[in-house]
């Protein structure tokens, strides 16, 4: 076989991996039949593009400084959420969660342009109905909530952003590098635009997005920026290690927000 040949053939085998990558990436990234599909109490609805809505929890809390804005990770949705986001709401913070298209009692179908599209509906909602300016929004994205989260970072001036349990890119967790020309939910690129002061949470033993993910995320952010490493944290489990500290790291973050 001939120089040329062998290139057609890797050029070949290397297109139909990009192309079966872009059409099964769908698939296997959104994961909305795995949550509880229950609405929460209070539960409002926000209408979206195309005549359909989206599930939302809004709890207020006139003395908070800040409204934590949750984007929550695969697998999960409000109904699931429901006592840690009051448990949130009880530690001082006004608390505001969206459930993906497709999640939860939202409508629509997922996909990284659809999610995009819906967190934008909701911050316009989070301003003109609600009232919450993005200067007073911390937003919280965690695993694949990282996605929707820097992407609005990278365009409001919103108060803060913590990452928690969040990857480089969704394809990175699989491969570690960029392997194709396109990636979904690229947050290690987007991060050295950001302004906003940013916290990033990891467990160093997560299964799921590995620890180097958190430590790429934290060197990529240009300050202010702080961290917190979880021993023996995997991925669904760091409030539980991290108890109090998890508390606390959330509280000074947000503290420091307030006098800045």
């Amino acid at each position: 076989m001939t120089w040329l040949v062998r290139s057609l053939v890797l050029l070949g085998a290397g297109a139909a991996l990009t192309a079966i990558a872009h059409l099964v990436s769908g698939r296997l990234m959104f994961l909305p039949d795995y949550g509880s599909r229950r609405a929460p109490e209070g539960m409002i609805r926000i209408p979206s593009v195309g005549g359909g809505s989206l599930a939302a929890l809004y709890l207020p809390n006139p003395a908070a400084k800040h409204t934590l804005w949750f984007f929550h990770g695969n697998a999960e949705d409000l109904g699931d959420l429901e006592p840690f986001l009051h448990e949130m709401h009880r530690r001082g913070f006004a608390v505001f969660a969206v459930d993906y298209p497709g999640y939860g009692l939202s409508t629509g179908t997922p996909s990284e342009s659809a999610v995009y599209e819906a967190t934008d509906t909701a911050a316009r909602y989070l301003q003109d109905t609600l009232r919450v300016p993005p200067a007073r929004t911390i937003l919280y994205g965690r695993s694949l909530g990282g996605g929707p989260a820097v992407e609005l970072a990278a365009h409001e001036r919103v108060a803060g952003l913590v990452l928690q349990s969040a990857f480089m890119s969704a394809y990175r967790t699989m491969t570690r590098w960029r392997l194709v020309p396109f990636d979904k939910f690229e947050n290690l690129r987007k991060l050295p635009r950001l302004t906003c002061p940013i916290l990033v949470m990891h467990g160093r033993e997560d299964e799921v997005v590995s620890f180097a993910h958190g430590e790429a995320l934290a060197a990529a952010a240009p300050g202010p920026k702080s961290h917190l490493w979880v021993d023996g944290a995997h991925h669904n489990d760091l409030v539980d290690f991290a108890g109090e500290r998890y508390w606390h790291a959330l509280r000074e973050f947000s503290r420091r927000l307030a006098t800045d």
